[in-house]
């Protein structure tokens, strides 16, 4: 029959057609997916230093590209100044153990003898802690085998770290061009998002950008003020490998576990190691410095977003377990859209007039 012939010949050619934008679709993505993870760092940035790009546009009097090389700049600066800090002393760190364990001169202080008194884990620490102050090297032989695992753990995170780093440089450099752009960005961002949302669509843009504002400041702002401010404690204090601990704070702090599992061991150690007053200042700054997320957190986070906070909350941390720091904005995005696509639904009504199931027509 003349129409299935057509019907087919159209059918073909439309299978055709989707297939090759499928495979072409594929090869652009198999191109870029080596800079997807920079490319989504950077329009995090932008977006969540887009307000004060403004602010700085302004006051430069609307020179764009000035505006955003400064603020790129600054990012770098920020980045930079305190991972080579810390990485200094995690490096100065590992290279006195190493030579100290080759000659012979690290010395591990006797426990104090309230240690023996604590409960559960006194007498066994205690026991332990002799060992190692009068027999160092041989409580590191029987410790061979975690300590060997320990350093490969230790190696690979910092491996991780410096690629870390990399992609933060690359990041930077991508939210500068868009922020450079910015106008034509906000245009083409609104755009897409009335193509996939209609009607709705900018205001679903706009909740996203607010999101991401929200994140950046309550959860990542957060763990990274508290990962600071404890590494300089960690630094005045000189403890071995102060960078290594702050980068472990930062990691807790962002999963919401707090900074204490790991000032907590650093703390018997200053105690059993410095004079009391040094000890207990800080003792304090520890104390002050775990406990700023419970008071910044709640102004900073679902500031400027209609949604609740937990809701927030729920999509970066979920977001987090299942993709990462990256899903610590694209989950809250996601779970936060998702919120808002639910209420529309149960609360929206259809337009035009709805039958009153309480009247019966009277010529019924």
């Amino acid at each position: 029959m003349p129409r299935q012939r057509e019907f087919v010949a159209n059918a073909l050619e439309a299978t055709v057609r989707i297939g090759i934008l499928l495979l072409l679709a594929a090869w652009c993505f198999s191109i870029v997916q080596p800079f997807v993870i920079p490319i989504v760092w950077g329009i995090i940035i932008a977006v969540a230093q887009y307000p004060g790009y403004l602010k700085l546009r302004v006051w430069l009097g609307g020179r764009a590209t000035t505006a955003a090389t400064l603020l790129a700049v600054l990012d770098l600066l920020v980045l930079l100044v305190p991972a080579v800090m810390l990485s200094g002393t995690l490096l100065d760190g590992a290279q006195g153990l190493a030579k100290g364990l080759q000659e012979g001169t690290l010395a591990v202080p006797p426990p104090p003898e309230s240690v023996q008194g604590w409960p559960l884990i006194g007498e066994r620490l205690s026991a332990f802690w002799v060992q190692a102050s009068q027999n160092l090297a041989g409580t590191a032989v029987k410790l061979a085998p975690q300590l060997k695992a320990a350093g490969g753990w230790l190696l690979s995170t910092a491996a991780g770290a410096g690629f870390g780093v990399l992609q933060f440089i690359i990041a930077i450099i991508i939210a500068g061009a868009l922020l450079a752009h910015s106008d034509a960005s906000v245009e083409f961002a609104r755009a897409v998002a009335v193509r996939l949302a209609g009607e709705k669509g900018e205001e679903f843009a706009k909740l996203s950008e607010a999101t991401v504002r929200s994140v950046t400041k309550g959860i990542l702002g957060v763990a990274l003020i508290q990962a600071i401010l404890a590494g300089i404690g960690f630094m005045v204090m000189g403890i071995p490998a102060a960078g290594l601990w702050a980068l472990l704070c930062l990691l807790l702090s962002t999963v919401q576990i707090g900074i204490f599992p790991i000032t907590l061991p650093i703390l018997i150690y200053v105690f059993a190691t410095a004079d009391p007053v040094p000890a207990v200042l800080f003792l304090v700054w520890s104390l002050v410095v775990g406990s700023l997320d419970n008071v910044l957190k709640p102004i900073l986070l679902g500031r400027g977003v209609e949604v609740p906070m937990a809701v927030i909350f729920m999509g970066a941390i979920g977001g987090f377990i299942t993709s990462g720091i990256i899903g610590l904005f694209v989950g809250a995005v996601v779970l936060v859209l998702g919120y808002k696509l639910l209420l529309a639904w149960v609360y929206e009504r259809p337009e035009g007039p709805v039958a009153d199931s309480g009247k019966v027509d009277a010529g019924g």
